[in-house]
């Protein structure tokens, strides 16, 4: 297994996430960030930079104890700082967060319901149910409480939510695991907002999601350098 990623490949990592979300149709033109954790510090994207003009050294520094938002780079980060920031310091468990703005999520944060267990990969979220954080403006304090609230603690929280009037943000344990969650939460987004137009779907018990989350501890997307299990 491989050690840590250096800075470097942590930057080249992010700008190639970036184009993969847009690829995916998760996100268009600045929409988006991502943030990963690189130890008492994290690495952000830059504020409005079109994805097909980021650079590596784009990226932002920002220190993970620091409450002045100061930042190293050529570029000021992503006015969404705040809950990149207080998420990797809530969560010890995710070591990258992504947040989009991708469709079928942002039409049900524009509805605000939250996503129940329509299907079983709603495991992969450890929760029976993806919920949705309450509004706040972006960029503020007050959306970053909203989003820590909703995502809930390590034991018994989400590693995903929607965000009301927003879209949907996403927490992974590196940053592959964190695009693969951004996928699954479209997916389930996708799937429950045409059940809706059929007059809804069969929910899967709380049980049935607990015996999937035990499958999943062998099964799922794997980091680089992981090897097999």
């Amino acid at each position: 297994m491989s050690g840590p990623a250096s800075e470097k490949q942590l930057r080249a990592d992010i700008v190639a996430a970036c184009h993969k979300l847009e690829a995916m149709g998760l996100n268009r033109g600045a929409s988006g960030n991502i943030s990963v954790r690189y130890g008492d510090a994290m690495l952000i994207t830059p504020s409005a930079i079109p994805y097909d003009a980021l650079t590596p050294d784009m990226i932002a520094v920002m220190d993970l104890a620091d409450e002045t938002g100061a930042w190293q780079g050529p570029k000021a980060p992503s006015s969404e700082w705040r809950f990149h920031r207080d998420i990797l310091r809530a969560r010890p468990d995710m070591g990258a967060v992504v947040h989009t703005h991708a469709p079928y999520c942002t039409i049900l944060a524009d509805a605000r319901r939250p996503i129940p267990a329509i299907h079983y990969m709603i495991a992969a979220f450890g929760t029976v149910e993806i919920p949705v954080a309450g509004y706040a403006r972006y960029g503020t304090q007050k959306l970053s409480q909203q989003i820590i609230k909703a995502l809930g603690p390590v034991q018994g929280g989400s590693k995903g939510c929607l965000m009301a009037n927003h879209g949907m943000i996403v927490g992974g344990a590196d940053l592959t695991r964190a695009l693969w969650l951004a996928g699954e939460l479209e997916s389930l987004a996708h799937q429950y907002y045409h059940l809706l137009a059929i007059g809804g779907g069969h929910v899967l018990s709380a049980a049935e999601i607990e015996d999937t989350a035990r499958g999943f501890e062998s099964y799922g997307v794997q980091s680089k350098g992981d090897g097999a299990s």
